[in-house]
């Protein structure tokens, strides 16, 4: 593992998460990586370490407190139970702490599922974040007006998903493009959740590797 110290704000305290240093020491941006509904677990810990090697600083946030779910059930209660404003607390404080780690450090955002929607939602709410790439997930808009969003939008998301419907990928494409955001938006041919490999009934090793180069592509143009 990657992982190597922890994420302190600027008051002092500690960001939940774990934070995970690029290879090879200075990284040209940072990057912050929003967990499934399952919570911070070995599978997305095993993602921010994916994208240290590719030279980023990630930070892997914690929005259960340490909590990981095991079956949908339990997710599904955590997903619910979510405190939307102490997740935008979370988020703000992450990404200023990594701009003060390395002043200059352009941040991105990115997640998968629940954490898809936090990062659309995360990029609403701080206009300075410089990237933002949800893998099949879009909040709702009582949680986030994604017109405010000021990062380039590279997206993901699959053709056969109930919780991101095509219907859902097509307006927020439509909101993103009527209000000038930069929007990259691309459809999968594959099941939700087709990036997570501890999942073989909707894993797609194909799309997976697909969407994952143009994410490390798309992440070093808009970091540096």
């Amino acid at each position: 593992m990657a992982e190597t110290s922890k994420l302190t704000a600027k008051d002092g305290t500690e960001v939940p998460g774990s934070l995970h240093e690029a290879a090879g020491g200075k990284a040209p941006g940072a990057v912050i990586l929003v967990h499934e509904w399952w919570g911070l677990n070995g599978h997305i810990r095993g993602v921010a370490d994916r994208l240290a090697q590719e030279g980023f600083t990630v930070f892997a946030v914690d929005l259960f407190q340490g909590k990981v779910a095991k079956d949908p059930a339990t997710a599904q209660q955590y997903m619910n139970a979510l405190d939307w404003k102490q997740a935008e607390a979370v988020l703000l404080r992450a990404a200023e702490a990594l701009r003060q780690r390395q002043p200059g450090t352009k941040v991105g955002i990115t997640g998968f599922c629940l954490g898809g929607g936090l990062a659309l939602f995360g990029a609403a709410k701080d206009p300075g974040l410089a990237a933002c790439v949800p893998f099949y997930g879009i909040p709702g808009d009582d949680k986030a007006d994604v017109t405010k969003i000021r990062a380039p939008v590279l997206g993901h998301f699959a053709n056969q998903d109930d919780f991101c419907s095509p219907a859902r990928v097509n307006a927020l494409e439509a909101k993103l493009k009527g209000a000038h955001v930069p929007a990259e938006i691309h459809r999968y041919d594959a099941q939700h959740a087709f990036f997570n490999d501890t999942r073989p009934e909707v894993y797609s090793p194909q799309n997976a590797e697909t969407a994952w180069r143009r994410t490390v592509d798309f992440l070093h143009a808009k970091l540096g």
